[in-house]
Parts: C-alpha cells; structure tokens; sequence
C-alpha cells in the first residue's frame, strides 16, 4: 500500500500563488506516475496535471502556462507551483499516484490522497 498527504493548501487573494506538496509513503518503489486532480463543489473531480519519473510532463489546458509540476523521486514527493491564481481554481486539490508507464485512462490511478483545499479570492 502507498499512501498519500497534500499540504501546503491555503486561502489566497486572486493573482497570487501556492505551492502544493504531496509526500508518499509506504511501498513507494513502484510509483511511476504521480497527478493532481481538483475537484469544486458540485462539480466532477478533473485533471490537472501530471508527472513521470523520469519527467515526462502533462497539463490541463486551464493550467497550462500557470502551474508546473514537479517531483523529487529521493523523497517520494510531488510539487505543484501555482502561480497567477484565479477565483476558478478553488477547489480541494487531490494528489494520485499510479505505477503505470503512463497517465491511466479515466483517471484510475491506484492512490489518492484526502485532499488539501484551496481558495482564492477575488
């Protein structure tokens, strides 16, 4: 089992930005891929972005430009930098992880985290 903790999850004013952390633990020698996803009230959980161990890089197209993802595969930790915050980026932000070669299809991933909130205000 792997497990998962988000941090760094806060309130902060529009244009402004976080950086988000992901620690995971346990049997981590098999984790290939790790994400972020978000999820806004009422809304479906979505993508946004994606990293592989050896940096093969994907991004939501709302993201793009304004976060990046990151990791450092010596502590089992991913990033996410976001920068330019935007009132529609509040949501609770979920880390997942995967040991495929590539980003699953319909967002499968073997593990999630419990989720840190982030809210932006206008």
């Amino acid at each position: 089992q792997v497990q998962l903790v988000e941090s760094g999850g806060d309130l902060v004013q529009a244009g402004g930005s976080l950086r988000l952390s992901c620690a995971a633990s346990g049997r981590t020698f098999n984790i290939n891929i790790m994400a972020w996803f978000r999820q806004s009230p009422g809304l479906e959980r979505e993508f946004v972005a994606a990293i592989r161990r050896n940096g093969g890089l994907w991004y939501a197209d709302s993201v793009k430009g304004r976060f990046t993802i990151s990791r450092d595969n010596a502590k089992n930790t991913v990033f996410l930098q976001m920068n330019s915050l935007k009132p529609e980026d509040t949501a609770v932000y979920y880390c997942a992880a995967d040991s495929g070669r590539l980003p699953p299809p319909n967002h499968n991933y073997d593990y999630w985290g419990q989720g840190t909130q982030v809210t932006v205000s206008s």
